[in-house]
Formats: C-alpha cells, sequence, structure tokens
C-alpha cells in the first residue's frame, strides 16, 4: 500500500480528544482516523452489533415462548372451567358480583 501524508490543523483541545479515543481504543491516531473515516466499524462497534443481533433474536425467542405458555394457560384455564360443576348455569351476573363486591370493598366503583 502506498502511503501519502496528510497534515492536519486541530484545535489543542481537538488534538487531545484524538488522542483519548486512540488510547482508549489502543491505537494510533492515524489508525484512529483512518477507521472512523472509512467507515469501518471498530472491533468495539462490531462487538456491539453481535451482542445487538444476539439480544433481538433472544427477544424473539422470549416473546414466542411467552404466546406458547399464555396460550396453554389459556387452555388449561377453558378446561377447569368446563369441568366445573354446573359450568354452564352459571349466570353473567352472577360471575359479575363477586368482582364488584371486592372494588365496592376496596373502595372503588
Amino acid at each position: 500500500m502506498k502511503s501519502e501524508r496528510v497534515t492536519l490543523l486541530t484545535s489543542p483541545e481537538f488534538k487531545t480528544f484524538l488522542t483519548a479515543e486512540a488510547k482508549r481504543e489502543g491505537v494510533s491516531v492515524a489508525e484512529l482516523v483512518r477507521t472512523r473515516c472509512e467507515g469501518r466499524p471498530s472491533e468495539e462497534e462490531a462487538m456491539l452489533a453481535s451482542l445487538t443481533a444476539e439480544l433481538h433474536q433472544a427477544v424473539v425467542d422470549a416473546k414466542r415462548s411467552l404466546k406458547g405458555g399464555l396460550d396453554e394457560a389459556r387452555a388449561v384455564l377453558a378446561e377447569l372451567r368446563a369441568r366445573r360443576p354446573g359450568a354452564g348455569a352459571m349466570s353473567t351476573v352472577a360471575r359479575i358480583a363477586p368482582a364488584r363486591a371486592v372494588r365496592k370493598a376496596a373502595g372503588k366503583r
């Protein structure tokens, strides 16, 4: 690779910033500038992108698992309700009345 020198004038504060960033990333100031200007991700950015992809997949898997668990719980509850003696005979009013009594006792309407 053929190399050419580029001279860049900056404020002392920006030079301090570049030096600190390069030290933090464990590279020279020149490598820091090349990496950032070429748009190549730093090692930390590449690792962050990988972790983000893993997290996204874990969230997708967790949502799928949660949905499956909720569907299974609903099915079990429906089966238990169906097995209850006189399940079909309970009126809507009889099912709502206990909930109203609890809310009233708690001071809510």
